[in-house]
């Protein structure tokens, strides 16, 4: 295919850059995925391993070169407390949600953001989802205290309570809770 080639290690599609080559693998962005880019990576002599990596479109177009070093970006969850629910529970730190109510529940919480933030820092994550510039998809309020940030991938999920100053990591385990519809991006 005349669209899809490789330069300098980086895998193009149609001018997109959509992945790249460390050693004998192809890491590519699912964005990508198709029967073309399929039928191109395996004529490649090279390559003997393909990875459908989440965020690599994202990082190799904000200019993260050296990406098989790097962390792998996890998608993110943004959870805050469903309308029904007390009050006061709103907008205060993780040691007076514990000491009134309990240790934050899924029940209580609604999801309002399923993607990827295109970082794993969870300061990054605050700024983004705390301006009134929210990425499409996110249905919630300003990201604030007692908002609960998932950051999860096929290993798993840590969750982190935005606190005060900074967060908490907190187990938030039980039942799934339900979900709100979300645009999913």
């Amino acid at each position: 295919m005349r669209g899809i080639r490789m330069e300098n290690g980086r895998i193009l599609y149609f001018g997109n850059l959509a992945g790249y080559v460390t050693g004998n693998k192809a890491v590519v962005d699912p964005l990508f995925s198709g029967d073309g880019l399929n039928r191109f990576l395996e004529k490649q002599k090279g390559i003997r391993e393909v990875e459908w990596r989440d965020g690599v479109y994202d990082r190799l177009m904000n200019g993260q070169d050296d990406l098989s070093d790097g962390p792998v970006l996890k998608n993110i969850r943004i959870w805050q407390l469903k309308p029904s629910v007390d009050v006061h529970m709103k907008f205060i730190g993780y040691d007076r949600m514990r000491e009134r109510f309990g240790e934050p529940s899924p029940e209580d919480y609604q999801l309002v953001f399923d993607g990827e933030a295109e970082t794993n820092n969870l300061e990054e994550i605050y700024d983004k989802f705390s301006t009134g510039l929210h990425p499409p998809g996110y249905t919630g309020h300003s990201l604030s205290m007692s908002d609960v940030i998932e950051l999860h991938d096929g290993e798993g999920s840590e969750f982190h309570y935005v606190d005060e100053r900074g967060f908490k990591t907190i187990a938030f385990g039980g039942p799934e809770p339900v979900q709100s519809p979300v645009m999913q991006l």
